[in-house]
């Protein structure tokens, strides 16, 4: 099965916005569609898009440029991996990979020298894609909150 990655576009949209409530079922629809129209138009985000021979959207890479400190790394711009996801029937077939190419590609064409990505701490499938793919743990963090109101 031949796969195309392809960038955003008007019409993959609502594609993406679905793609995303896979990844973060606790948004809606209406967020991550307003999402989607936001990240086309700006220059400083990108995604790419699976897809497969029929030109169904089954999979994506958000990124990001950050200017700010990332953890670990020693440039800026950093190119973030703000999400990536490919739908459960076709995972383990070198898709995120390729995904991760194209955003590889593009970082670098923003000047990037790094890229980096974060993992939920009990998120061990996550953690294992990212080793797998290259990218190498720099540190861990727990995040606090109080609530003062």
């Amino acid at each position: 099965m031949t796969i195309a990655i392809t960038t955003l576009a008007e019409e993959t949209l609502p594609a993406l916005a679905r793609l995303a409530l896979e990844l973060w079922p606790e948004c809606r629809y209406e967020e991550e569609y307003r999402n989607a129209e936001r990240l086309l138009r700006s220059p400083h985000d990108a995604v790419f898009l699976a897809r497969a021979p029929d030109g169904a959207c089954i999979a994506f890479i958000q990124l990001s440029l950050r200017h700010d400190y990332v953890e670990g790394t020693d440039s800026s711009p950093v190119g973030y991996v703000e999400g990536i996801y490919v739908q459960p029937g076709h995972r383990r077939t070198g898709i995120a990979r390729r995904l991760v190419q194209a955003g590889e590609a593009w970082c670098r064409e923003h000047g990037c020298a790094e890229m980096a990505s974060d993992a939920e701490i009990d998120n061990l499938g996550s953690q294992a894609f990212h080793e797998g793919i290259g990218f190498e743990e720099v540190n861990r963090v727990v995040c606090y909150r109080k609530r003062i109101a």
